[in-house]
């Protein structure tokens, strides 16, 4: 996996934007407002929200993922060096789809349809 591998698959999901860290911030993918997949400023690695601490624990647990850093326990982290552009994917529309459904329902309206749209 690689950071191309990981910009690739945000930039295809629907009003994903990047953030860049040129104001000092962190590297991240956005959808309205909200943050869905974030760099660190090493850039070895991708952190995604999951479900809930819980699923973020079985994450790690297995070892398809590591504690993100300075996040809620609901945030893990994927290092590039770990082998799968799938359980990337998998991860990171995870991630958008939970923090798509957060948004509000008119922000939500104006994104194109997406394959976890009810």
């Amino acid at each position: 996996m690689t950071l191309e591998d990981s910009n690739r698959i945000c930039a295809a999901l629907p009003g994903a934007w990047y953030h860049s860290s040129a104001d000092g911030g962190l590297e991240a993918w956005k959808v309205g407002d909200k943050m869905f997949a974030c760099y660190g400023h090493a850039l070895d690695g991708i952190s995604v929200k999951t479900a809930d601490p819980e699923s973020a624990q079985f994450l790690i647990e297995i070892g398809a993922a590591e504690k993100a850093k300075y996040f809620h326990r609901s945030w893990v982290r994927i290092p590039f060096d770990h082998p799968g552009v799938a359980a990337l994917q998998d991860r990171i529309q995870t991630s958008y789809g939970i923090i798509r459904k957060s948004l509000p329902k008119k922000t939500q309206a104006e994104l194109a349809a997406w394959q976890d749209d009810t």
